[in-house]
């Protein structure tokens, strides 16, 4: 059997770190929103009769092989630990080879962890027949990456890579929900601008200082993430309008309020971004993720985006290419020749 599953990363426009439970608990009506971009993970597993499990990673340029299942679960720090730890938690029934890949550059701060865990859990729910529901896998996959990184991991990562689209992920203490918010994609995709600064960051720490201080009843960060749950509920109310001067404003208070959370947020090259592309056209920009490098997302005028990405390039950053990936994750199997020939 050959399975092979891709889901897309994402983009948060407002409410990041909100996701981290039990941070909006705290804060009525919070809300991440988000949506899905075309740079995606994959996921290729084979089965074969012999017990071994090979583990290889296409953009890492990383392999490593176990002589069995049992002797991966022994393993104490596997060489590509996202694919092993889904795969201890998931099983295996006879030998596999699992490859997977990613088109997100290393820390980049769009979810290409979170995006992969989605991939690799999708495709051995299929091998495994575990059946599984998408909001399960949601669970499972959040768990797993905590277990990965060692510090919580917020939910709503996981979400653009489920479905695709644009996403307003509400927060309750019910539990918590994906509602999709429809916009005009092709309008929406001509004001989209992913950049790379070149630097990974680790959003693990960042986060984790951040929630630390939360936890320990720093008021300012309390206040902080009040103005950041209120700027996200406007985030969402306003993409629903498809007011874009308004998401443009908000995205540049956002980020004024989110700077101040923690020093290492931002970067000398990210301030510098901010600054010359509000002046060749952004309507406002931010850091994706919990910042301290990676990648910065920007809203421009329909029309701008070449001159914008222009000047990204003079500061020294790389434009990526993206649009709004309108699905989420896909999986598919394939039986081998032989048992299609039978």
């Amino acid at each position: 059997m050959r399975i092979v599953s891709k889901a897309p990363c994402r983009v948060d426009l407002a409410g990041a770190t909100l996701d981290i439970w039990p941070l909006y608990l705290h804060h009525a009506g919070a809300v991440t929103v988000n949506f899905a971009v075309n740079r995606y993970t994959s996921c290729t597993v084979e089965t074969h009769p012999e017990p071994e499990i090979r583990l290889r990673s296409l953009d890492l340029k990383t392999e490593e092989s176990y002589a069995s299942l049992d002797a991966l679960k022994q393993a104490a720090k596997p060489k590509l630990p996202l694919p092993a730890y889904v795969l201890r938690y998931f099983g295996a029934p006879t030998g596999v080879t699992l490859e997977t890949g990613s088109e997100a550059p290393a820390g980049a701060g769009i979810s290409g962890s979170s995006a992969l865990i989605i991939a690799i859990a999708s495709a051995l729910n299929k091998l495994n027949a575990s059946g599984h529901s998408i909001e399960k896998l949601r669970e499972i996959a959040q768990n797993i990456e905590a277990q990965i990184i060692r510090v919580p991991t917020g939910c709503q990562d996981y979400y653009p890579a489920m479905y695709g689209g644009v996403s307003a992920i509400e927060l309750t203490p019910a539990g918590i929900r994906r509602s999709p918010i429809p916009v005009d994609l092709d309008d929406f995709n001509e004001r989209i601008l992913l950049v790379y600064t070149g630097v990974p960051r680790n959003s693990g720490i960042n986060n984790w200082e951040v929630t630390k201080s939360y936890i320990n009843g720093d008021r300012k960060i309390h206040r902080n993430f009040d103005y950041i749950c209120a700027i996200a509920i406007a985030m969402r109310a306003a993409v629903e309008k498809q007011d874009w001067n308004e998401v443009g404003r908000l995205l540049r208070e956002e980020w004024t309020k989110r700077r101040k959370n923690a020093p290492g947020i931002t970067t000398p090259l990210i301030d510098e971004l901010i600054r010359v592309t509000r002046r060749a056209g952004a309507l406002g920009g931010k850091v994706c993720g919990a910042g301290g490098g990676g990648c910065a997302f920007f809203l421009v005028e329909r029309g701008s985006r070449e001159k914008v990405a222009r000047v990204v390039e003079q500061a020294g950053a790389t434009v990526l290419p993206v649009q709004v990936a309108e699905k989420g994750v896909q999986v598919r199997a394939f039986k081998p020749a032989s048992a299609r020939k039978t």
